[in-house]
């Protein structure tokens, strides 16, 4: 039976650039504004780190099929570079990999950076082959918007929630995410907005309208891992360590099979069950101090809410009126602004999910911070649709805990 990682692996440190319209920045300029924030916070040197991996979605738009951008951008010391791709979940597929590699002793100092350039497509949304890029078709049948509206029918249908229950539960997430947004220097969208803007917002979906969907943006994110012994000895102290990190994948019942209601995401629900076994969580509500959740439409926060076992089934919209998840709330959700606020540069917001994590666990959050005390922080990294996609969860917290 597989023991797991837990404890295994400490972050040595993290670095985020600024997400945004970044015009007159290339791929390989934010991955090095994440990284040198990363180093400098690690405390190590570039040649000390013994394997990197590389996370982008689309790298028809930047850095192109390999990983060799990254040794280059970052003058790495001829070390095994891997690019990898896992839809949105691109970026914690990437931490995933440096962080597997230390907890098996294949290497000492690993490195994950994930990155996206999609502003320069010229185009609104998620630059599609056909769209901004190369001339074939890539799901040319589907939208993204469309997909996730259709899950939102589908909940309000399971659950007996009205559509004016589900706008104004959608609206709440909205307005919470947009105001921890407007604390943070990093997010591209740092303006606040009130329930009325979002219900009065033009419709891009039914029932998503413009306010419930998140945008696209440029940015990357960087972590540096290693063993908690060897954090020790280059004189890190109150370590945050990986607790767990669990990947679950569709295996085509969602798109095949009528057993699947269309209301809920198979795949969270596979990824948490393992990842809290791993991390010896028992309580996910009583226990999880935060939560970063995969936001690409409020609708799939609030359904994440009951897949990570948070929310009773059917009560996740009582939760999120209550306040439960707001940044004074028992549990906050997306206290860095989320999805929402930071848009989606798809390599890049799984690593920059967990860097919230991380600065809350050293009480570095600056005007976001948590003040009481974090243990457990979670990350849901989502790629795909509702009927076809990859879920990574990532559990970080102080070390013992």
């Amino acid at each position: 039976m597989p023991s797991g990682i837990k404890d295994k692996v400490a972050i040595l440190g993290m670095g985020c650039s600024r997400f945004g319209e970044r015009w007159a920045d290339n791929a390989e300029d934010l991955m090095v504004e994440a990284y040198v924030e990363a180093l400098a916070d690690a405390g190590v040197e570039t040649s000390q780190i013994d394997a990197a991996w590389l996370g982008t979605g689309i790298e028809e738009q930047h850095v192109g099929k390999s990983a060799v951008p990254l040794s280059m951008a970052l003058r790495l010391p001829n070390i095994p570079v891997t690019r990898v791709e896992n839809y949105c979940a691109s970026g914690t597929e990437a931490f995933r990999g440096a962080v597997y590699a230390v907890a098996s002793g294949a290497a000492d100092i690993a490195l994950a950076v994930g990155v996206e350039k999609l502003k320069d497509a010229g185009y609104g949304g998620l630059p599609q082959r056909t769209r901004g890029s190369v001339n074939d078709l890539f799901w040319a049948n589907a939208s993204a918007p469309g997909s996730f509206a259709q899950l939102a029918t589908a909940y309000g249908a399971r659950h007996g929630v009205s559509a004016q229950e589900m706008k104004r539960a959608m609206a709440h997430i909205s307005v919470k995410s947009h105001d921890n947004g407007a604390r943070n220097p990093k997010a591209h969208l740092r303006s606040r907005i009130d329930e009325s803007k979002v219900m009065n917002a033009p419709m891009v979906a039914a029932p998503l309208g413009l306010f419930d969907c998140c945008g696209v943006s440029d940015g990357s994110a960087a972590a540096i891992v290693t063993t908690p012994e060897i954090a020790r000895s280059l004189g890190k102290h109150d370590l945050v360590t990986v607790k767990a990190l669990q990947l679950a994948a569709s295996n085509g019942v969602e798109a095949q099979h009528n057993s699947w209601d269309g209301a809920h995401f198979v795949s969270t629900r596979a990824a948490a069950k393992r990842a809290y076994k791993e991390a010896g969580i028992e309580d996910p509500r009583g226990q999880v101090s935060l939560f970063e959740v995969h936001d690409c439409f409020s609708i799939t926060e609030l359904v994440t809410m009951e897949d990570l076992f948070i929310s009773a089934p059917g009560e996740a919209v009582k939760d999120v009126m209550d306040g439960v998840f707001d940044a004074d709330g028992k549990i906050p959700c997306q206290i860095d602004g989320g999805l929402k606020c930071f848009g989606h540069p798809i390599g890049a917001s799984g690593i920059r999910m967990i860097y919230e994590m991380y600065l809350q666990m050293q009480g570095r959050a600056g005007e976001r911070q948590r003040q009481d005390e974090p243990v457990f922080g979670m990350t849901h990294n989502l790629g795909g649709f509702p009927h076809q996609n990859v879920c990574s969860i990532t559990i970080v917290g102080k070390e013992g805990a």
